[in-house]
């Protein structure tokens, strides 16, 4: 796990065994808001002992930004804080989390002792603002990645923690891209001075606008490609034949698994765009 001091009271871990996935640490004198945790418990481990044992301090919150597993996991090691989600993702992870988990509990050991637990504290939709110890967190429903998925916005730094929403490659995976889409021109409009994304590096003052834009521009590329696909009454299999180069983005971050990434993005799409005009036609 590497830690980043991105500001001094705020950390950002990024796990060396998952992906780059990311979770952070906002540090106040009453005690910390964690945002989100990372996969294998040895990891969040390390993050408790490093706030609780070697700064001294309590864990108050724990924020869920989705219910997905590398992000919500290791929850459970902090009993004593209050969980925050957006609602969906409390009844995601009462359900296909539970699921999700068993099976890879079944796979992997070192999984035995995770449990999934509940967030207390939700809401469904607005700002929920979260204070403690003179810091102020907005967090924002913003679907994109997934259905559920919240952005955190500290305040008194202007540092947006965008989870999933931003990565090296935009993944729509169980959300939609007009949700991602529509999410990310949001984050523009917020104008962060800094984005700490669900996986990889800080995005930093000065490189926001350029790093969005191009996001949203792959976006728009990978619409017109599976469109055109569809249009041509192609089979989905034409879907390997776009590249992610061809559609603006490099092949080269998160170890090359940012091209089974976009393959993925393309047959999501695929079936969104398939069944939108399944319904417009059945309307019509």
């Amino acid at each position: 796990m590497v830690r980043e001091r991105i500001a001094d009271d705020i950390y950002v871990f990024t796990s060396q065994l998952y992906a780059q996935v990311t979770a952070g640490a906002i540090l106040t004198k009453d005690g910390v808001i964690l945002i989100d945790t990372l996969y294998f418990p040895e990891e969040t481990k390390a993050i408790k002992e490093f706030l609780e044992d070697r700064q001294g301090l309590k864990i108050r919150y724990v924020i869920n930004t989705h219910y997905h597993a590398d992000h919500s996991q290791g929850t459970y090691l902090f009993p004593e804080a209050q969980i925050v989600s957006h609602a969906l993702c409390r009844q995601l992870l009462d359900s296909v989390g539970r699921t999700g988990l068993a099976e890879a509990q079944s796979q992997m050991p070192e999984l035995e002792e995770v449990a999934i637990i509940l967030p207390e504290l939700v809401f469904k939709e607005g700002v929920l603002n979260l204070y403690l110890g003179g810091k102020t967190l907005q967090l924002y429903h913003m679907p994109g990645h997934s259905l559920d998925l919240v952005g955190v916005y500290v305040t008194n730094n202007q540092i947006l923690f965008a989870s999933d929403n931003c990565m090296p490659v935009p993944t729509i995976f169980d959300g939609s891209h007009k949700a991602l889409t529509d999410s990310l021109k949001k984050m523009l409009e917020m104008e962060p001075d800094t984005i700490v994304q669900g996986h990889g590096e800080v995005i930093l003052r000065g490189e926001i606008h350029a790093v969005i834009q191009d996001d949203l521009d792959y976006l728009a590329r990978i619409h017109d490609k599976v469109s055109k696909v569809l249009k041509k009454n192609q089979p989905i299999e034409a879907l390997d034949k776009i590249g992610i180069e061809s559609c603006g983005k490099s092949r080269i971050p998160l170890n090359g698994l940012v091209s089974d990434l976009h393959r993925a993005n393309l047959y999501r799409l695929y079936e969104e765009l398939r069944e939108e005009t399944a319904v417009t036609e059945s309307v019509a």
